[in-house]
């Protein structure tokens, strides 16, 4: 499996972004009001692959990879790897789409009632958006073999 390429991570923020904005822009009458705590779903996400990524970390820096107590399997951090990868994925895509409606209601918060109330939540959505990408770049970045560190996503 490659590294992450951070170009397809902007790519799908990009296009995420462009769809959210295009459909708040048509459909927004029609939305339910977005509570601050909308996007927060996302943080308990952020905290377990950040604990996985420390454990995953430190057992690969003591070279403890095997099939022994106490060690990590190859497929174990494999699969961290692959949760990982589609965990920065959708952080890219999820932040894209709060990025999109922020450019659809932030400019709209002085004249429309519910705009305003709805930025507060949008925020909160991308932040935890931009924290699962971080957490999933992370995560992957601890399973790298140490001989692997060296490599770069380009």
């Amino acid at each position: 499996m490659k590294p992450t390429r951070v170009w397809d991570l902007v790519m799908v923020a990009v296009t995420a972004a462009i769809a959210a904005w295009l459909l708040a822009r048509g459909f927004y009458g029609s939305f339910p009001p977005i509570a601050w705590f909308a996007g927060a779903s996302l943080y308990p996400v952020v905290a377990i692959e950040v604990v996985l990524a420390f454990m995953i970390r430190s057992r690969i820096e003591k070279h403890r990879i095997g099939d022994m107590p106490g060690q990590i399997h190859p497929i174990t951090a494999a699969r961290a790897a692959a949760l990982a990868k589609a965990s920065a994925l959708v952080g890219a895509a999820v932040g894209g789409v709060w990025a999109g409606f922020l450019v659809h209601v932030v400019p709209r918060g002085n004249d429309v009632q519910a705009a305003a109330a709805d930025v507060p939540g949008a925020w909160v959505g991308l932040g935890a958006a931009v924290a699962l990408l971080a957490a999933g770049l992370w995560l992957e970045h601890c399973c790298r073999a140490p001989h692997d560190q060296d490599d770069s996503p380009s």
